[in-house]
C-alpha cells in the first residue's frame, strides 16, 4: 500500500504555536519533508525541530523555485513531486511541514493537488496563519462583530489604492519585497497610522510596529522576507 501525504502547518514561527494534532502527526510519519530556500535555509523543518523529536525520521528537503517564470516554477513543482512521491510509493507517510497555515498562499499546496489527483492519499493538518499571530503579538483584534476582513497577496501586481479601499480591514500578506509600494500607498490614503507590521513574527529578528506613521517605519524595510501589514478600518 501507498503511504499518505500530510501537509502540516507549523505555525509562522513560535514553536509553541505548532498544534497539538501537527506534533502527533509528524512524529507518526517516517519522513518529513521541508522547504529549502536557494541559501539551504528550512525555516519550517528549524521550527518543527524545536517541538517535535525528529531524531530516527528521514528528512527531506524540497527545492521551490521563486521565479517570476511559471515554467521554472512548475519543474521545481514536480521535481519536488517526485521526490515525495517515492517514498509514498515504497509505503512511507510523508508530513511536509509548512509555514503557517496549509490553506493560506501554502507551498504545500501544490505537491497535495499534484499527489491527490494521482491517486494517493492526502490530508491537510491546520496551523495557525501568520496574520492571527501577528494580531496577538499586537494584541489587537482583526475583526468587530460586523467588520469584513480582506486578505491580499501584496507581493503580486494588484491595486493597492482600491484594495485599501475596502471596508475593514486588510490583511497586506507576502509584502516584504513591495514594501516600499505599500508603505507609499498606506500614506497617500491617510492610513499609516492606521497600520500595523509584524516581520519574522515568532522567529529571530521579529520586529512589530504598531503604527506605520512614524520615522521607525523605515526599519521595515530591511526586515525580511516573512512580513505581514494589519490596516484597521478608522
Amino acid at each position: 500500500m501507498s503511504g499518505t501525504f500530510y501537509a502540516v502547518g507549523v505555525g509562522p514561527g513560535d514553536p509553541e504555536l505548532l498544534t497539538l494534532k501537527a506534533a502527533r502527526v509528524i512524529g507518526a510519519c517516517p519522513v518529513v519533508a521541508a522547504p529549502r530556500t536557494a541559501g539551504g535555509r528550512m525555516v519550517a523543518l528549524d521550527i518543527t525541530r524545536q517541538a517535535v523529536d525528529l531524531a530516527g525520521k528521514e528528512i527531506l528537503p524540497l527545492d521551490f523555485s521563486m521565479s517570476p517564470d511559471p515554467a521554472k516554477r512548475a519543474a521545481a513543482q514536480q521535481a519536488a513531486a517526485a521526490l515525495v512521491r517515492q517514498k509514498l510509493e515504497a509505503g512511507l507517510d510523508v508530513a511536509m511541514v509548512n509555514i503557517g497555515d496549509v490553506s493560506i498562499y501554502a507551498t504545500c499546496s501544490y505537491l497535495l493537488e499534484q499527489l491527490a489527483a494521482e491517486g494517493f492519499a492526502t490530508a491537510r493538518v491546520a496551523g495557525v496563519p501568520s496574520f492571527c499571530a501577528a494580531a496577538a503579538r499586537l494584541n489587537t483584534s482583526l475583526t468587530g462583530i460586523d467588520t469584513p476582513l480582506h486578505i491580499y497577496p501584496a507581493a503580486e501586481e494588484e491595486d493597492l489604492s482600491a484594495a485599501l479601499g475596502q471596508p475593514g480591514t486588510k490583511i497586506l500578506m507576502k509584502s516584504a519585497r513591495r514594501l516600499p509600494a505599500v508603505l507609499k500607498a498606506l500614506r497617500a490614503e491617510g492610513l499609516a497610522g492606521r497600520s500595523a507590521l509584524v516581520a519574522n513574527c515568532g522567529l529571530p529578528g521579529e520586529l512589530a510596529l504598531s503604527g506605520l506613521d512614524g520615522p521607525d517605519a523605515g526599519a521595515a524595510l530591511d526586515a525580511g522576507y516573512f512580513v505581514t501589514v494589519i490596516v484597521k478600518e478608522g
